[in-house]
């Protein structure tokens, strides 16, 4: 089971298999249908109908067009009619669906021609092969489609680059996560050393471990799932330096658990301890959702009082809970997509408990719909200057942040939100925040983003807290 969670979905034999296998099913599929319905063209569906390669062609573009017709009208029905997405699918993710799409048509007419009772215009032949024959070519058309389908799940993953492995896609690797015990809780530990400028790091480090714990919403009645919290070498030793805290959000759709997937959070946040001594930031992956589709923009509203549980409770948790530093010119809010967006709202709204923000592929404000009234309506009931005085871009307009610092990065390929970034950038330039921006080469809206610039925004943490390499 181990083998089977460690292979990987991003390269190597899997990826190599799917392909194959989508190349031949896609062959399959156009042979028996683009060139067997193309002797229509001059005598009907008879037998004495010959094929001609270029009406092949014809067929299988007319297909491919009526794909992409029929994905781009879905795309506008999610946006717009039903509101499932505040922004614009990649362009890859869409062109991968039309492959999916393509081949669920060629798959049906497939079908159709293979169960029609033979008569002329039903069966390209103009026969009635037998019922096993059937049934067995239907088995090699299904297989076929499911190989198509299966590559463009596959890209689309590889897209976004949010599961490299099948444990990821399982979920085994999380599930694997044990609860933090007793042992690691500031109740249990040794007093934690006065500063960072005490801590002598021992000949023997310990790895850094990740746990999860339930963050109960005491104050702001939040039901949130599962956190995952990373203790780098330096909180496992004796005494416990006065670590540094950041706070870290996913994506919506999605969860905490993103960040040890698509993020390798671990593999980062280990690297960075290496270079450190052993030092690296506590960090805390936090649910702001309540459910993989749930979006509560981070605000305390009509939806959830989520910003009482991100400002109030996860704090206060985390002081009670965890040797860590309290003062707030050591904590940082970071994440990814809507979770940089959350982080964006975190360090604006709540200066006093975060001083700085890692704000990857960031919307310029929280969203629930493409079309924003919608979102206005859902959170404040139609009462937009409630929801405006709470966006990012207008708290900076009003207030200066200066000693705060802002990190930005977004995917070079992902225009949207490479504007995002500018925008909210310059405005956090002009309310006094430090801050950097940087584009992530061949990235576009995905997890790439947020795992590739990490270590870039961690240093640029260190920097402001004082960590030596």
């Amino acid at each position: 089971m181990d083998y089977l969670d460690g292979l990987s979905l991003v390269d190597g034999p899997v990826v190599w298999l799917v392909w194959a296998a989508a190349a031949a099913g896609l062959a399959y599929l156009l042979t028996h249908v683009a060139l067997r319905h193309t002797g229509f063209a001059r005598t009907g569906f008879g037998r004495t109908g010959r094929r001609e390669p270029g009406a092949a062609v014809a067929v299988a573009a007319a297909m491919t067009l009526l794909a992409a017709a029929l994905v781009a009208a879905v795309h506008w029905f999610l946006l717009y009619a039903v509101s499932a997405f505040p922004a614009e699918l990649p362009g890859e993710t869409l062109a991968w669906s039309v492959a999916g799409v393509l081949a669920l048509l060629l798959w049906f007419m497939r079908l159709l021609g293979l169960w029609g009772r033979g008569r002329p215009g039903t069966n390209p032949t103009g026969t009635n092969p037998s019922r096993s024959r059937r049934w067995r070519s239907s088995a090699a058309a299904t297989a076929a489609f499911l190989a198509v389908l299966a590559l463009a799940a596959v890209q689309i993953n590889i897209y976004f680059g949010l599961n490299h492995t099948v444990g990821d896609l399982t979920g085994a690797a999380a599930a694997r996560i044990q609860p933090l015990e007793a042992g690691l809780t500031r109740a249990a530990g040794a007093p934690a050393a006065t500063g960072l400028a005490h801590w002598q790091a021992p000949a023997h480090l310990p790895d850094g471990v990740i746990r999860k714990a339930v963050i109960p919403g005491t104050v702001s009645g939040f039901q949130s799932r599962d956190a995952y919290v990373y203790l780098p070498p330096a909180y496992l030793g004796s005494p416990r330096p006065a670590l540094p805290v950041l706070v870290l959000f996913s994506g919506q759709p999605g969860g905490p658990a993103d960040w040890l997937t698509g993020g390798a959070l671990r593999s980062r946040l280990d690297r960075f301890a290496a270079e450190h001594a052993g030092v690296a930031p506590v960090t805390v992956v936090v649910d702001p959702n309540g459910s993989a589709s749930g979006n509560t923009l981070c605000m305390d509203s009509r939806i959830a009082r989520a910003d009482t549980f991100l400002a109030r409770d996860v704090p206060d948790w985390i002081k009670r809970t965890l040797d860590v530093d309290p003062d707030p010119r050591q904590w940082a809010a970071g994440g990814f997509s809507f979770g940089g967006t959350c982080a964006m709202q975190m360090v604006t709204r709540h200066p006093d408990v975060y001083s700085a923000a890692l704000a990857f592929s960031s919307e310029e404000e929280p969203a629930l719909a493409k079309v924003r009234a919608k979102t206005i309506e859902a959170s404040f009931g139609a009462d937009a200057a409630a929801f405006d005085q709470l966006t990012p871009l207008r708290v900076m307009a009003e207030h200066r942040f200066d000693g705060h610092g802002v990190y930005f990065a977004a995917g070079d390929r992902d225009p949207q939100f490479t504007g995002h970034m500018d925008a909210l950038s310059e405005a956090a330039r002009r309310a006094g925040f430090s801050v950097e921006t940087h584009r992530i080469a061949n990235a576009g809206h995905s997890w790439d983003v947020a795992s590739g610039g990490l270590p870039g925004g961690l240093d640029f943490l260190a920097r402001r807290w004082g960590i030596e390499q």
